[in-house]
Formats: C-alpha cells, structure tokens, sequence
C-alpha cells in the first residue's frame, strides 16, 4: 500500500508516537495495519514492549524514516501506526450519556474534549457536521489516544441523531433567558445528552426550543469558555450528580 499523508476520505488514518501505538494496541489491535520505527533508535523497556507486542500478533514493523517525513512527523515520533478508521456507532441504551458536538472546528479542542470525556467515563462522542475529522493525526494526538475509547458517530444533522434517541433529555450549552446555572441541575439518570456548539459561534438559538439551556457562572473579565474547557466542566459536574 502506498504511504501518503492523511486525507478526509481515507479508510485509514495515523497514530503518530509510541503512546498512541500503545493505546491503539490496547483497545483494538486488529485495526493496526502497519507500524513504521526509526532505524537506529534506543529501545527502551517501554518501545520493547510495544515491539514484542506487535511481533505476537503478527503486525508488520517496518524500520524507515521516510514514512515520519511524508506523515508530517516531528522528530521526537518514534512509531507511528497506520490504522483502519474504526466502526463504533453510539450506544443508545438508557445507562449511556452522549456528548453531542455541533460543528467543532478545532483540532486541539475536539482532541482535549474526547481525552476528557474519557476521563469522565463518558464513551459516546456524536459530532454534527460540518465539523473536523475526528480521525484526523492531528486530532489523534491531542486526544492522547483517548479516541480509541470512544464510539463516535457523525450525523449530517442534529434531527438525524435526535432520531434515533427516545426519551432522551437534551442539555444545551447555551445563553438564554430560560437556562438554569449548571450547579442547579438535578439527574435521575443518565439517559441525558450534553450539546456544544461551535468555538465561534455557539449553538444555534433554536435549541433553547428543544433543550433545557444551562449555562456555567464565571467573571465578566473574560468574554467566554474555551470549548474543551467548558466541556470538562460539564462532564466532571454531570458525571457527579448522577
């Protein structure tokens, strides 16, 4: 197979650094395709073990530096796997919470919120498009490998993925007149959902209509959150009510 830089509509993407190749080898190895090493570096007991990791289960290691240049890798990169993008729609049982993402735009952000919503123990990540490509190396790298924790499936529409839930309780990251402080909120379970917005521009005030809106108190000295930093407040705060 020919080696070139990640694309959108590739089957396949990158897990560029040992952690991740770690990760990716714990969570589901049978998606590894390949795995490429620096000629000449020192093998710790760590890269060992990823090595004799990958030799048991017959996965290909191929000793190169090209492969680093053409990914785009930085110079500390030592591994890097190439990987079929994983199938993992959403669970939507009753016991499992969603993080609903409209239109995120950032790399870094989607990459800190899915490392956080692992941390959480959230496992559903649904994502409304347009949006970046949560299999992007980029966003891969960011998240630490925590992507490969998670289910993530993406929808054309919010209604698309409205569809498929039922009895589903809707709470919208948004400033209205209706939205109650986050500390006020009470759970009964966790058949919930949490929806973002946009880094720019937020949600849409149409879902103050089908959401209960909440919003988070903070100082008038700054004009807004971070998304992934207002994301981890409401996953932290969610997951500790229930």
């Amino acid at each position: 197979m020919k080696l070139t830089r990640y694309k959108h509509d590739f089957e396949y993407s990158y897990a560029l650094g040992a952690t991740l190749v770690f990760e990716l080898l714990k969570t589901n190895p049978a998606l590894i395709k390949r795995v490429f090493i620096r000629p000449g570096i020192k093998h710790g007991e760590d890269l060992e073990k990823i090595l004799s990791t990958l030799q048991a289960k017959h996965i290909d290691i191929i000793e190169t530096t090209k492969a680093f240049n053409i990914l785009g890798a930085k110079d500390n990169c030592l591994l890097a796997a190439e990987f079929k993008k994983p199938d993992s729609p959403l669970q939507f049982t009753p016991e499992a919470p969603h993080l609903v993402l409209v239109n995120p735009s950032d790399s870094g952000n989607l990459g800190t919120i899915m490392r956080s919503a692992v941390a959480f123990g959230y496992e559903n990540l649904a994502i409304i498009t347009p949006a970046v490509d949560p299999y992007d190396p980029k966003v891969i790298r960011a998240s630490m490998g925590a992507v490969f924790h998670l289910n993530i499936q993406q929808f054309a529409t919010f209604e698309d993925y409205a569809k498929l839930n039922a009895g589903r309780k809707y709470y919208a990251f948004i400033l209205d007149d209706t939205a109650k402080q986050l500390s006020e909120l009470h759970l009964k379970d966790s058949n919930y959902a949490l929806i973002f917005g946009n880094e720019a521009a937020g949600l849409p005030s149409d879902f103050a209509h089908i959401a209960q809106p909440i919003f988070i108190p903070q100082s008038s000295n700054v004009d807004s959150l971070n998304l992934s930093v207002a994301t981890s407040i409401a996953l932290y705060t969610f997951r500790n009510k229930k």
